[in-house]
This record gives C-alpha cells, sequence and structure tokens, in this order.
C-alpha cells in the first residue's frame, strides 16, 4: 500500500489533525473518505468519544466497519495497553500519536489479510 501513514498526519502543520481524524486521512483514498467527514471527527479526538474510548481506535473501527471487518479493540488494548484515553495516556503513558501508529497497522494488517 503506497499511502502517507495516519500518524504523519497528526497535529502537523496546517490542519492540525487530532488522533481521529489522523486515521481517516491516512485511509482516506482506501475508504473513499470526504473531507467533511473528516472534519466532522473532531469532536472525537482528545478522549471525547462516549465512553473515553481512543479517538484513533474509535475512528479504525469506524473505517473497518465500512468494509464489515472486525472491531480491532482487544488488538489495539493489548499494544497501546488500554481502549480508553485516559488510561493509555495517564497509566501506560503512551503517546496520542504512538495510539495513531498503533491503529494505523492494525488496519493496514487486516486490510491485506481481508484481500
Amino acid at each position: 500500500m503506497n499511502r502517507t501513514k495516519s500518524e504523519n498526519y497528526f497535529h502537523a502543520e496546517p490542519e492540525k489533525l487530532n488522533c481521529a481524524q489522523s486515521i481517516l486521512k491516512g485511509f482516506q483514498n482506501e475508504f473513499g473518505v470526504d473531507d467533511s467527514t473528516i472534519a466532522q471527527f473532531r469532536a472525537w479526538g482528545g478522549g471525547r468519544v462516549e465512553g473515553g474510548t481512543c479517538g484513533a481506535l474509535f475512528a479504525a473501527n469506524y473505517l473497518l466497519e465500512k468494509r464489515g471487518l472486525p472491531k480491532i479493540n482487544a488488538e489495539f488494548a493489548k499494544r497501546a495497553g488500554a481502549e480508553r484515553c485516559v488510561d493509555i495516556k495517564k497509566e501506560n503513558k503512551t503517546p496520542c500519536v504512538t495510539c495513531v501508529k498503533i491503529a494505523d497497522e492494525i488496519i493496514e494488517q487486516l486490510i491485506s489479510e481481508s484481500k
């Protein structure tokens, strides 16, 4: 897959995308995500998803659901230390950009396995 990895969009100028938006932007072409959808996901960065779920995980599951692929909660939590933003950042000290990278890698793996 020849694309820019999601973590390269995280907080980068000029858009300064959050974790959820970075995942959508990283897979924009593969999943046909429009710019307005990416803009809407600004509301779900920084632990603001219902239940405090990590925004990168939330966005990843959103994309995978579009393809009928399974949610990645267990694999993500195994690698990031938790599913909730506050637990990831405070207890496991995992930076947001690392969560974006983890979600990106898992999505990429699932896409390649489903071909």
